[in-house]
């Protein structure tokens, strides 16, 4: 049966591990999304896949349940910001996965100018510098709600909420960056 305890791969390996296209593709995404490692991709495919083939099934299905599964699954993606507020299953289908990459806390706090990179994005969100909604996250693949991407900001007893931090000086460009060229030739 196994262990009630141990945790499932909440993801699936390429079949062809050793593809040239899928890995130069892989790592310009997880350069982009400043990505720890080819996991957290497949995380997200896995994710995508889940979805797309529940739409799929749906669209099959013509009864009362199937209706209420379809309303539920558009409610959830439209919260999550994947698809836009009149979508339906064809817009479920039309996803990719830069759009649920784009939705991840670690891209959101370097999009608001959080953070002047996405690495170091993913720093003050495993630091617990970063609230959303007023909870602190320490995830960095947290999917940020709709409702929630709003609220994204530094923890109040984090030095990063000091406005003459290092970090937040060099983001505003009151001083150069540490190790940057002074102005002299």
């Amino acid at each position: 049966m196994g262990d009630s305890q141990k945790l499932k791969r909440k993801y699936t390996r390429p079949l062809k591990l050793w593809h040239k296209e899928r890995i130069t593709e892989e790592n310009e995404l997880a350069k982009e999304y400043g990505l720890k490692n080819k996991k957290e991709i497949w995380k997200a495919n896995s994710f995508l896949k889940k979805y797309s083939r529940e739409a799929k099934r749906l669209v099959a299905y013509k009864t009362a349940q199937a209706q209420k599964e379809k309303d539920q699954l558009l409610r959830k993606l439209k919260s999550l910001g994947l698809i836009p507020t009149e979508g339906d299953l064809n817009s479920v289908l039309s996803l990719k996965l830069k759009d649920i990459l784009g939705r991840r806390l670690q891209t959101l706090v370097y999009k608001r100018n959080l953070a002047n990179s996405v690495k170091q994005a993913r720093q003050f969100i495993v630091h617990r510098h970063i609230t959303v909604a007023g909870k602190s996250i320490n995830t960095p693949s947290y999917l940020v709600r709709k409702a929630e991407e709003a609220q994204i900001a530094y923890r109040q007893v984090s030095p990063m909420a000091k406005a003459d931090h290092p970090a937040v000086l060099s983001k505003k460009g009151d001083k150069p960056k540490k190790g940057a060229e002074s102005g002299k030739k």
